[in-house]
């Protein structure tokens, strides 16, 4: 398999699909949405949203909107979205800590089973040519 195959698989990481990390129904409902969260804040799509919902919000309230220059409801909210995001974005951290935390383990236990294999391997070997006569 080539290393692309590994790193990416139709748009999503590997390790979705890893079986030393949890499936997405064996998840937490938290954990389900700080995912969501995550790639949803973390695309381009959201960035262009913000972008275009601030300019319409601007573009509706220049004169006589609700909200007319400064903007001081339009500080409130983003203000109210930064927050609520910077914690959104801690909770999406802890979540790929923990991921992190899956993927190590399960590749522990695949060395130390593989090392056993190795050590059994060679213990056969070792066995093996203590038994062949001598020429």
């Amino acid at each position: 398999m080539r290393w692309s195959d590994w790193t990416m698989r139709t748009g999503k990481a590997v390790w979705h699909n890893h079986p030393g990390v949890r499936r997405h129904t064996e998840l937490t409902l938290g954990e389900r949405a700080a995912d969501r969260m995550r790639n949803l804040m973390g695309s381009w799509a959201f960035v262009l949203l913000a972008l275009v919902f601030l300019t319409g919000w601007m573009v509706g309230n220049r004169a006589d909107g609700f909200d007319p220059y400064p903007f001081i409801l339009l500080n409130l909210v983003l203000s109210c979205v930064a927050a609520m995001q910077g914690a959104i974005l801690l909770i999406a951290a802890k979540r790929a800590d923990q991921v992190s935390a899956e993927l190590a383990t399960h590749d522990y236990e695949t060395n130390k089973r593989a090392l056993d294999l190795i050590e059994a391997i060679h213990a056969m070997a070792v066995e093996q040519q203590s038994r062949e006569p001598e020429h």
